[in-house]
């Protein structure tokens, strides 16, 4: 918004040529959705608190010690998320932006699928909500909407390709096959997230490690001489999604400042599965679907934890692991909470750091 209306006037106004830079906007978007975050966040929780006056439901099935330490912490909290990420990308990215509006969609519409399945969560005083068919059903319409509008915007060379990672000129042609490819990256991706969010503060710093790489991948392929120098696909229009992950990035940092050990408020289904979503329509939109897998590759490890986990059980009756998420597997070890999120932490910079060689080792 703020680009659309100070942008033409900068004649006038030398300052506001500021906002013909991605750089900046992105820094304003950043800040702003931290000062909406920190801001709105007291009120907001105390909002929540009046609303639940048990909290989140805790498993019984789960580590023992969240029936002493998580009870009667409220959830929902990704919903301040979502306002500070919506309201930040708005007014620091042009409107006119077309990858704009179906990454919006994602993560508004999945915000919405996880407030509904938080919702039902809280009235049945159970953490089973939302029935997994529909959750997945509804997730695949709008993973499916936002794809076509994605295939659609790309360069005609890119429509239906997959590019590889490390690999220069390496673009895997999918034909129709790529539409339901990147549905579930979409889908996969917020899931993903979803499975991750399980200890204070777990998911919401590898989302924000992620969304700082996606920021740098999307100005480079949005950019015709950083993507032409470093061999990567150029994406017209992607740039600007730089703005919407340092919304992400704000936005996280001052949700992270209340989620902190101990939390004081869960981000629930209404924040992970809309975040998830939202990087991975953003790796959908820049082209870089496989990166990804390997800067987010610590959603994808916990995500496998649990796959493994049900085939093993099924077939065999044996557990994999103690427990599953591969988290919960180190709880029931004894390892202390700060001691997992921290380490997983570790290993969620060393994942992005190798996602992002990716764009000079080719």
């Amino acid at each position: 918004m703020l680009p659309d209306l100070l942008v033409p006037l900068a004649d006038q106004f030398q300052a506001f040529n500021l906002f013909r830079y991605i750089t900046f906007r992105t820094g304003g978007a950043t800040i702003t959705a931290l000062i909406i975050s920190l801001l709105c966040g007291p009120a907001f929780i105390r909002w929540l608190k009046a609303h639940q006056v048990e909290g989140q439901p805790i498993r019984d099935d789960g580590p023992e010690s969240h029936l002493l330490t998580k009870i009667g912490t409220p959830t929902m909290g990704g919903l301040l998320i979502l306002i500070a990420f919506v309201v930040s990308t708005l007014l620091w990215m042009p409107l006119s932006n077309p990858y704009l509006w179906p990454v919006l969609l994602v993560v508004i519409a999945f915000g919405a699928i996880g407030s509904v399945d938080d919702w039902m969560k809280l009235r049945r005083r159970s953490h089973n909500g939302m029935s997994a068919r529909m959750k997945m059903g509804m997730q695949l319409v709008v993973g499916f909407i936002a794809t076509l509008a994605f295939v659609q915007l790309s360069p005609e060379s890119l429509r239906y390709g997959v590019a590889v990672p490390f690999l220069k000129d390496t673009l895997i042609s999918m034909g129709v096959l790529y539409v339901p490819f990147a549905v579930m990256v979409i889908v996969g991706a917020s899931n993903a997230v979803n499975l991750t969010d399980g200890l204070d503060g777990l998911a919401i710093v590898p989302v924000m490690i992620v969304a700082g790489c996606f920021a740098l991948i999307a100005y480079l392929a949005g950019n015709y001489n950083f993507a032409t120098y470093l061999q990567i696909n150029y994406v017209p229009g992607t740039g600007d999604l730089a703005v919407m992950c340092g919304a992400l990035i704000g936005s996280g940092l001052g949700f992270l400042w209340f989620n902190a050990p101990p939390a004081r408020v869960f981000m629930g289904d209404t924040g992970s599965l809309a975040l998830g979503g939202g990087l991975g329509a953003i790796s959908v939109a820049t082209r870089h679907e496989l990166v990804l897998a390997i800067t987010g590759g610590l959603f994808v490890v916990e995500t496998v934890s649990v796959i493994l986990q049900v085939a093993s059980f099924k077939l065999t009756g044996k557990r994999i692991f103690l427990m599953a998420p591969l988290h919960h597997h180190f709880e029931k070890k004894g390892w202390a909470e700060p001691t997992i999120v921290i380490r997983f932490w570790i290993i969620s910079v060393v994942l992005a750091v190798a996602g992002l060689s990716s764009l000079k080792l080719r």
